[in-house]
C-alpha cells in the first residue's frame, strides 16, 4: 500500500482512510462528517496556497483544512 496523508493527493486522486492521527476533538470532528478507517474518498478540489481541500464520501462533499488533512493517513487506490 502507497500510505500518505490526505493532504498531498491531487485533484482526483482516490485513496481509502488507513487513520487519523489527532487528539479527542480531531477524530469526533472527522468522524461526525464520515471521514473513518476503510471508507474510499475522492479529492474533488485542492484550493490554492494553503486553502482547504474538498473531497467527496459516501456522495457528500466536505471541505477539509490543510492541517486537519495532514492528520489524515490515507492509502492510495488506482
Amino acid at each position: 500500500m502507497n500510505e500518505t496523508t490526505l493532504a498531498l493527493l491531487k485533484q482526483g486522486d482516490k485513496a481509502t482512510v488507513v487513520a487519523l492521527q489527532g487528539g479527542g476533538g480531531f477524530q469526533h470532528r472527522v468522524r461526525s462528517v464520515g471521514l473513518k478507517e476503510g471508507k474510499l474518498l475522492r479529492v474533488v478540489a485542492r484550493h490554492h496556497f494553503s486553502g482547504p481541500l474538498v473531497v467527496e464520501i459516501e456522495r457528500r462533499h466536505i471541505t477539509i483544512g490543510r492541517g486537519m488533512a495532514r492528520k489524515i493517513v490515507v492509502a492510495q487506490v488506482p
